[in-house]
């Protein structure tokens, strides 16, 4: 499986793009024969302001064969945004695949 990561509005250093590769890689793990493509946008909506849920990030995962499936979740940290939209591709794919 490969994972690309794009950011919007949020500096794309080489050290976040192997954490956020390494985290999707570990948690989709089980759907790795399954999956030919991961690509992640991370964005900061607010740009530089703070403000509640203003981290996004939206997940495609492209399985073999099948139309791509897409998440999104916001939260207020990277973080989060990305372990919320990383369960939710999860379980999609969990129900895609039974």
């Amino acid at each position: 499986m490969q994972v690309q990561v794009h950011t919007n509005q949020i500096e794309g250093s080489a050290r976040l793009q192997e954490w956020v590769s390494a985290e999707v890689m570990d948690r989709l793990d089980h759907f790795d024969e399954m999956l030919t493509r991961v690509v992640v946008h991370i964005s900061d909506e607010n740009a530089h302001k703070s403000g509640s849920d203003d981290k996004r990030c939206q997940i495609e995962a492209r399985p073999k064969g099948l139309q791509p499936i897409s998440v999104t979740h916001k939260a207020e940290s990277l973080e989060l945004a990305i372990d919320g939209a990383v369960d939710k591709l999860s379980n999609a794919l969990a129900h895609q695949f039974g």
